[in-house]
């Protein structure tokens, strides 16, 4: 009987949004095997960028960037600078990667586009923004504390739309580097 009225307390929390969806049995973040959910963002430019187009061209390399917690994430930069380093590799692996830059969605744009700086980023990487963390909380990558975006998380998802490879991190760095994710690029 207790756990029964645990069971509907919860629901009705979760239902009146008064708990966060991190708590639902089912508010995990994507697995390697997991189907990717399909998601449409904007580029900066204004393009629509839809997972699931993408990945009937090929592999996409998902990187999930704490965006603007108050300041322009050193670590999130270096790893675009080394994944852009590797642009040719990413290239030649048939990989489009996309780069989520999450955040409130006032100002989001201004600071999405600050982050790049007058950078020009290579053929096949997408920079996206993610308005009021739509897809962060999707994906339930959430860091939902004072100063903080979005855990930063990393995904290799092959053509047919199914994770391959997974980085998580729990702290602002620990981020898959662009050697391992070509790695794995390679195993598909």
């Amino acid at each position: 009987m207790l756990l029964a009225r645990r069971s509907l307390l919860a629901s009705f929390v979760l239902i009146a949004g008064l708990v966060p969806a991190a708590f639902a049995d089912d508010a995990k973040p994507p697995a390697v095997g997991d189907a990717a959910a399909d998601f449409t963002l904007h580029s900066l430019s204004g393009e629509k960028v839809q997972l699931s187009e993408l990945t009937r061209q090929g592999p996409v390399v998902l990187v999930v960037l704490r965006g603007f917690p108050g300041y322009q994430c050193p670590a999130c930069t270096a790893q675009v600078g080394e994944f852009s380093a590797r642009a040719r590799q990413f290239a030649e692996a048939k990989a489009n990667v996309v780069l989520v830059y999450p955040g409130v969605a006032d100002g989001l744009g201004e600071r999405a586009k600050e982050f790049v700086g007058t950078k020009v980023l290579p053929t096949g990487f997408h920079l996206v923004t993610d308005p009021d963390y739509t897809f962060t909380n999707k994906y339930h990558l959430r860091w939902d504390k004072e100063d903080e975006t979005a855990y930063p998380a990393t995904f290799v998802i092959d053509g047919e739309g199914k994770i391959r490879f997974a980085s998580i991190s729990r702290t602002h760095k620990g981020r898959a580097s662009a050697k391992t994710v070509l790695e794995e690029l390679k195993k598909l």
